[in-house]
């Protein structure tokens, strides 16, 4: 990890905080909950959302709307820390892949597959690695 993504990572617990309030509003009984569980909607190594294959418009419409919260608290955090807004998200997703991910759960790294997480650790990006 580079000493720049250490920093970053350190930012990461604040902006998990800010963008927590509002997934967890969004998600809670909703389309996205049950999206999540059946891997439709999984977590990105950039952070944000993203989509497995087809969905309603509904669906799609509660994701983009966890993803503007979020991409509002990684600006807010950004310019709080003199980092990008891609270099919170990025380490916002780190954290999330290494934590918040359950077995199960569909998740994406940056080769662009899809994978379900078993009961082992995601295999992390290498900018992830500490």
């Amino acid at each position: 990890m580079t000493k720049k993504m250490k920093i970053i990572a350190g930012i990461a617990a604040g902006a998990l905080l800010l963008a927590g309030a509002g997934i967890s509003i969004a998600q809670s009984g909703g389309l996205v909950s049950e999206a999540l569980a059946d891997g439709t909607v999984g977590e990105q190594a950039d952070g944000y959302l993203g989509i497995r294959g087809s969905v309603s418009e509904a669906l799609r419409a509660e994701v983009d709307a966890i993803n503007i919260k979020r991409r509002a608290a990684y600006t807010q955090r950004a310019a709080q820390k003199g980092a990008t807004v891609k270099e919170v998200a990025a380490a916002v997703g780190c954290e999330t892949l290494a934590t918040r991910v359950a077995s199960g759960r569909a998740y994406l790294l940056p080769d662009g597959v899809w994978r379900v997480k078993s009961t082992a650790p995601i295999a992390l990006p290498s900018y992830c690695a500490g």
